[in-house]
């Protein structure tokens, strides 16, 4: 990787997600306890953006942060969209149970990015950032206009990042996706460090990334970092799947077959998935996002559960995982 921002002892960082209220309409004080149970528990990557809440995670990330000392802790944020205030009725509506009364707009040019940035500094009270994410420049996101707009950000978002980095004023950048074909067109692109990949990889669905993604990745000598390797709370037995309300046709049966084998092995199906993904050598992080303190604990006991050789020996045998996938040896 260009820039080594990220290392071992961030291999578990907490996503901004929840917090952002997500799935339920959290508070203030229930996501500073998740906040402060993760730096109690050693976490130091926190990666938020202004779309989680419509600013309200990025806003309550800082308000935690502020009180750490600064170069004891990775964070990361995401440019992409700006944000302006608007009466309460006429907040748009998105999948934020309690957001903030913002009305937004994708915008990937250089001004654009320059003045997210800002925001994101002043919203957070920190005075750095250090990894920057392109924010949902997909198709799931923005539908047709997606060559339009990896135009705009090809012009405007990657050289100014590039830029950004090589001044030393962030350490590192990427895409920050839940798609495969834009990480790979912004390789072709430009020269990002680092991309955050939510959707794509997970011990329930990665076949396609196994294939596409982490060859050109390792090619390009850069990193990923795992947004919902739990299928956005789908393996710890939520009825959502990849922040959606539909599950694919023959997910649940999968679930229940792979903790079914784990429960034999004395594991748990969150074990299983945070080991899964920390396997394959080009992720360097995974980051579930968290409502309660507990979460996290939970988290952190998966992070250091021993799992036997033969549990994946079993999954693999059984065709649960693809034969090409990289697991823990």
């Amino acid at each position: 990787m260009k820039a080594d921002v990220l290392n071992e002892k961030h291999k578990l960082g907490l996503g901004g997600v929840a917090i952002g209220t997500a799935f339920e309409p959290l508070t203030d004080e229930d996501s500073y306890k998740v906040l402060q149970k993760a730096w109690d528990l050693g976490i130091r990557y926190f990666d938020s953006s202004p779309w989680y809440g419509l600013t309200k995670s990025e806003r309550r990330f800082g308000s935690f942060l502020q009180n750490q000392k600064r170069d004891k802790f990775v964070f990361s944020t995401k440019v992409g969209r700006l944000f302006t205030e608007v009466p309460e009725d006429k907040v748009p509506p998105t999948m934020w149970k309690a957001p903030l009364n913002y009305d937004f707009e994708h915008n990937y040019t250089a001004d654009a990015i320059k003045k997210s940035i800002e925001e994101s500094l002043r919203r957070t009270g920190l005075n750095h950032i250090d990894i920057v994410y392109v924010h949902d420049l997909s198709e799931d996101q923005v539908g047709d206009r997606y060559p339009y707009f990896f135009k705009q950000a090809r012009e405007g978002a990657f050289k100014v990042l590039s830029d950004l980095r090589d001044q030393g004023i962030i350490k590192a950048w990427g895409m920050g996706v839940n798609k495969i074909e834009p990480i790979l067109d912004c390789i072709e692109s430009a020269d990002p460090d680092i991309c955050l990949s939510a959707t794509q990889y997970s011990i329930l669905e990665h076949e396609d990334a196994v294939d596409r993604l982490l060859p050109a990745v390792k090619k390009a000598g850069i990193k990923l970092v795992s947004g919902a390797g739990y299928n956005s709370g789908f393996i710890n037995g939520r009825p959502r799947y990849n922040y959606k309300d539909v599950i694919p046709k023959g997910m649940t049966e999968k679930r229940d077959k792979i903790a079914e084998i784990a429960k034999k092995y004395n594991l748990s199906l969150v074990d299983a998935a945070l080991h899964f993904v920390l396997a394959a050598d080009e992720f360097s992080a995974i980051i579930p996002g968290a409502s309660k303190a507990e979460q996290v604990q939970g988290n952190v006991n998966a992070l250091n559960a021993e799992i036997p050789v033969d549990f994946w020996k079993e999954l693999k045998s059984e065709g649960i995982i693809y034969e090409k996938a990289q697991v823990p040896i």
